[in-house]
């Protein structure tokens, strides 16, 4: 099954327009601030976290953080994974620890900002949004340019890929779920490991899914029968109407959504469906082969479309600076991506 590289992956803006510089040439230069979806109460016995870490992964900081307190780092838990080659903040939960030791703090790349208690614990979602600001070294003479890639973005959508950390330095991850999920491999040993890597095999399937869809040209446009979300709900619905679905798309009231395969996931309808389905089968998940990997896989839908809030756009002494907010589960990268279109000369 051959598959899409993020290089290979198409672009939802011209490929003329075209930012030209250096990012991620400092931790800084890349920074994140989760937005949680709710505020720790005060009490019960998990003990609310709110951290900056530099060029950390998010993993290895809780765990330091656990270590530190004296808790198990495997009780821990956090909304969403953070960049590494970064500057970010997020908040974490510890079972049992206690809030001025933690406030207490003092660890290399990690600064405590908050602590407070809750009754339970943090799990994966648990967020908002998050906020970057973002700085393209070498850029400064692209301002035009950045901010009408940005108009195009706010005004369509990009396309909402999974980002390429999310496959693994070289896709490593997305070959050992091929071996494991589909050749029958030894799964990892480790409960994370095992969760990780099977959801890399449902984000390369809906990345090309996406991709697909974006060369058609509907990434802003209907699929008779197509599955949407409504953006201010989250409700999903079939659309039957397309004319009807259209105007609202225009509107930014709802959006197409797209196979995260799994045995319980909600398919379209009518053309949609038959894409899906024909997608699946390449890969050799037929109904059967779902239902057994049901306990993994269970699956569900991602909104196919994005579009980044709270623009603010300038210069700075060494480049462009970008700021702006995503829904959870969006990547940053994604929208970096279309302002600097890496591959567009090799590709020339």
């Amino acid at each position: 099954m051959t598959t899409d590289s993020s290089e290979e992956l198409p672009y939802a803006t011209v490929k003329s327009l075209r930012v030209l510089g250096k990012i991620r040439d400092q931790p800084q230069d890349f920074q994140v601030e989760e937005v949680p979806a709710y505020a720790p109460e005060g009490r019960g016995e998990h003990l609310f976290v709110r951290f900056r870490k530099t060029d950390l992964n998010t993993p290895e900081a809780v765990r330091r953080i656990a270590e530190a307190l004296g808790v198990d780092a495997r009780e821990a838990g956090w909304a969403g994974l953070k960049d590494r080659r970064a500057v970010t903040s997020q908040w974490a939960s510890f079972h049992r620890a206690d809030p001025d030791a933690a406030r207490a703090l003092v660890l290399p790349g990690i600064e405590i900002l908050e602590a407070a208690r809750h009754p339970h614990k943090i799990r994966t979602g648990h967020l908002r949004s998050n906020r970057f600001v973002i700085r393209i070294r070498g850029a400064r003479e692209h301002l035009t340019t950045a901010g009408q890639t940005i108009e195009q973005l706010s005004q369509h959508g990009a396309p909402n890929y999974y980002g390429e950390q999310r496959f693994g330095r070289d896709g490593a991850n997305l070959t050992r779920a091929r071996a494991w999920l589909l050749e029958g491999a030894p799964p990892p040993r480790d409960r994370f490991q095992r969760k990780l890597i099977a959801s890399t095999l449902q984000s390369e399937i809906f990345n090309q899914w996406l991709a697909a869809r974006v060369r058609a040209g509907a990434l802003d446009q209907v699929v008779q029968g197509d599955l949407m979300r409504k953006e201010d709900s989250g409700g999903l619905f079939i659309a039957s109407d397309v004319g009807a679905a259209a105007e609202r798309m225009q509107r930014w009231e709802i959006s197409p959504t797209g196979p995260m395969l799994g045995a319980k996931m909600r398919w379209p309808e009518g053309e949609a469906e038959r894409l899906e389905r024909a997608l699946c089968e390449r890969w050799g998940l037929t109904t059967e082969r779902l239902e057994q990997l049901r306990t993994l896989l269970p699956g569900t839908r991602r909104v196919a479309r994005i579009r980044p809030a709270d623009v603010r756009l300038g210069e700075y002494p060494e480049g462009l600076e970008v700021a702006f907010t995503l829904p959870k589960g969006a990547y940053a990268t994604v929208i970096l991506r279309e302002l600097l279109k890496p591959d567009v000369q090799a590709l020339a």
